[in-house]
C-alpha cells in the first residue's frame, strides 16, 4: 500500500541519515588523530635588522665621535632622547647611505638608538650614554650570547695610556687590572647586571650588559602522519548501528 511504502521510505531515510552521521563522526575523529600538528615553542622567525656602533661602546666622552650603521639598505637611524624622538639628519648627525655619523657628541645625545627600514623592520634598541665624567667603561653595546667572553675596558679622558683600573658588578668589586682591561670568560644569564669601573678614585657611569640564550636547536623533524587502524571504540558503535539498521529494514519488509 502507499502508506506502507511511505513508512518504508521514511525508515530507510532515517537509517541512511543515521549511518551518514556515524561515518561523519568517525571521519572527524580520524582527522584529529592523524593530522593535528605537534605544538612547539621553537621560534623560527629570524632577526632581519642589525645596528652596529663604531667604536663599539655604550659610553662616550663629550666631544667624541661615533658612527652607527644598519645592515639593511636603505634604512634610517632613529633615536629617543630626553626631549623627543627624531631621525638622523634632523638637527643631529650626518646621514650617509644607511649610516649616521655624529662628529661631536654632547650630553643631550644620550638616549636609545635603532635602525628602521621602509618595510618597518627595526633593529635592537641600544642605549648610548654621553658622560661628563673623566672615566668611562667600554662594554658590549649589543647583547652577548651565552658562553662567549666579554671584554671590558676602563678609559680615562686625562690619561689615555694604560693605567690601573678597578671593575665593579653593581657595587661589588670583581677585579683590578694594571692594563685597564678585563675579560669575563664564558658568561651566562646570571652575569647580566650593571657594570662600571674606576681609575684613581674617579668612577665611570654604569652600563647594563645583556646576555642572550645560546642558539636554539631546531626541533627534531617528525614523520608525516600515517593512517591508523580503526580503533575498537569506533568499530563497536558502528557495528551496533548497522545491525539495528538492518533489523529495521527487515521488519518493514516483513510487514509488507
Amino acid at each position: 500500500t502507499e502508506r506502507s511504502m511511505s513508512l518504508y521510505h521514511q525508515s530507510v531515510y532515517k537509517v541512511l541519515h543515521l549511518l551518514q552521521t556515524t561515518f561523519s563522526l568517525f571521519h572527524s575523529e580520524q582527522t584529529v588523530r592523524t593530522c593535528k600538528p605537534a605544538s612547539t615553542d621553537w621560534d623560527t622567525s629570524p632577526s632581519h635588522q642589525l645596528i652596529t656602533v663604531r667604536p663599539s661602546s655604550s659610553q662616550f666622552f663629550s666631544g667624541d665621535s661615533v658612527t652607527l650603521s644598519c645592515d639593511l639598505h636603505p634604512s634610517n637611524i632613529s633615536r629617543t632622547t630626553r626631549t623627543r624622538e627624531s631621525q638622523c639628519g634632523q638637527w643631529w648627525g650626518e646621514p650617509v647611505n644607511s649610516s649616521c655619523y655624529i662628529h661631536y657628541l654632547v650630553m643631550w645625545d644620550s638616549g636609545m638608538y635603532w635602525c628602521e627600514n621602509r618595510d618597518g623592520e627595526t633593529s635592537e634598541r641600544i642605549n648610548i650614554t654621553i658622560t661628563d665624567s673623566s672615566v668611562l667603561l667600554q662594554s658590549p653595546v649589543l647583547p652577548v650570547m651565552e658562553g662567549q667572553d666579554v671584554s671590558l675596558s676602563c678609559r680615562s679622558k686625562n690619561a689615555p695610556s694604560n693605567h690601573t683600573a678597578s671593575f665593579y658588578r653593581g657595587a661589588a668589586l670583581i677585579g683590578t687590572s694594571h692594563s685597564g682591561h678585563m675579560t669575563l670568560p664564558g658568561v651566562s644569564r646570571s652575569d647580566e647586571d650593571f657594570y662600571s669601573c674606576s681609575i684613581s678614585g674617579a668612577q665611570s657611569e654604569s652600563s647594563w650588559i645583556s646576555i642572550t640564550a645560546s642558539t636554539l636547536t631546531p626541533p627534531t623533524s617528525q614523520a608525516p602522519p600515517t593512517a591508523q587502524a580503526i580503533p575498537t571504540a569506533v568499530w563497536a558503535p558502528l557495528s551496533a548501528v548497522c545491525a539495528v539498521a538492518l533489523l529495521v529494514v527487515v521488519c518493514v519488509c516483513c510487514r509488507e
